[in-house]
């Protein structure tokens, strides 16, 4: 019992020493939309499989038209851009410390934006006896559009909302109507009650009250 209590007070310690020394890296799809005039973050994750070895990451992010006609943009040596970096005034490096998100946010988008963009990372692990060398190449389509078109899920959202309202008013309606009329009948059975027990002390025979047609009765009539 001493183990398993001062294993349960330590627990919160354990967690918040595993959150601190394993980093959860999670490879998500980037965005393709996007509307003139924004700026657009072009997502690149490529999770390391191995964290305990150091590592130098490179990448390079190239642009390719509908056309066909192929630019390299801009590259980067852990987080540094480099000095030949023909987008250097259009991007800008957002990726994380470890070098697992090497994301960049492309600004002032326009329609000729419009194409494939190549994100290409390649590590070098840095082993005892030797030094490992791995590429890995991420692929964004983008599309860019002059004004944001709706989205279909909010639309449907947002009329699913209005619906789930209505339902529910019209309830709360047909509660009230309900409740209204068992007390309205209520007091007619409390006052007929009273009449008899005011017939009773006069001598004479009481007549026997209505009976309240519920919800049981009526389904049962039915």
């Amino acid at each position: 019992m001493v183990f398993i209590r001062s294993l349960f007070n330590s627990l919160p310690l354990l967690i918040l020493m595993a959150g601190s020394c394993c980093s959860v890296c999670v490879e998500v799809p980037s965005d393709n939309l996007a509307v003139q005039g924004t700026n657009m973050k072009l997502a690149c994750i490529s999770c390391m499989k191995r964290e305990e070895v150091s590592a130098e990451t490179e990448v390079e992010w190239f642009y390719t038209s509908p056309e066909g006609e192929n630019i390299t943009m801009c590259s980067y040596y852990n987080g540094v851009q480099r000095e030949v970096c023909p987008y250097k005034d259009r991007l800008i490096w957002n990726g994380s410390r470890d070098f697992q998100d090497v994301s960049v946010f492309l600004i002032n988008i326009t329609l000729n934006d419009t194409g494939r963009y190549t994100c290409r990372i390649r590590r070098y692990l840095n082993f005892e006896i030797h030094r490992h060398t791995t590429e890995t190449e991420k692929y964004i389509d983008l599309l860019v559009t002059e004004e944001a078109g709706e989205d279909f899920t909010a639309v449907v959202s947002e009329i699913m909302m209005y619906v789930l309202l209505v339902f529910l008013t019209l309830w709360l309606l047909i509660e009230m109507v309900y409740c209204y009329i068992k007390i309205s009948r209520a007091d007619e059975v409390a006052q007929d009650s009273a009449e008899s027990i005011g017939s009773l002390e006069q001598g004479k025979t009481p007549e026997p009250p209505e009976p309240i047609q519920g919800r049981c009765t009526t389904l049962h009539t039915l």
